[in-house]
């Protein structure tokens, strides 16, 4: 067969869905390819592209999915983006293009670029205890001194954000507002 052109992703060769469409069409002419809309939502889209010999019997066929606003392509293209998937697929399974892979340079690079980047674990913050009289509790007396004007709930809630506050530490730090 044919070397057909590849492009290097990953350290990998991949053929692109057009130069396997140009090859197929041009060493074998009296062969179709068809596309099938599987199924199509607002936001998704799944085609079947079949290839037939000139008697009209299925040779190979590939499907492809494709997510409305996953990659730059399908914010406006997903539809179009993914027929051409599924005709990479097809070929592929047809033997062109076959050097290293069957998926195409267009769906190795697609899936790439949805890849969602490993999630950091949530920052655990430890909230301190405040106990009356504790070494925290002049800074916290402190604090309300100066803020007095954002009234005793909205300083609690700000010094939650830090502290463990027990209801009887509340008790206690509203007699330091008034």
């Amino acid at each position: 067969m044919t070397k057909l052109k590849t492009v290097n992703i990953k350290g990998k060769e991949y053929v692109e869905v057009h130069t396997r469409l140009k090859y197929f069409r041009s060493k074998y002419p009296q062969y179709t390819i068809d596309t099938d809309t599987i199924e199509k939502t607002v936001d998704t889209v799944m085609f079947k592209a079949v290839i037939k010999n000139e008697e009209g019997r299925i040779i190979a066929s590939g499907h492809a999915e494709e997510r409305r606003g996953s990659s730059f392509i399908n914010k406006t293209s997903y539809v179009e983006n993914c027929e051409t998937s599924a005709w990479g697929r097809a070929l592929g399974n047809f033997g062109i293009g076959l050097e290293t892979a069957v998926s195409s340079y267009d769906e190795v690079a697609n899936a790439i670029k949805n890849q969602s980047p490993k999630e950091k674990p949530p920052v655990k913050t430890t909230k301190l205890k405040l106990v009356v009289e504790d070494e925290n509790w002049d800074k916290v007396l402190k604090y309300m001194a100066q803020n007095k004007a954002l009234g005793l709930d909205k300083l609690v809630n700000n010094l939650e954000q830090k502290y463990n506050i027990k209801a009887s530490v509340k008790k206690e730090l509203s007699k330091h507002i008034k």
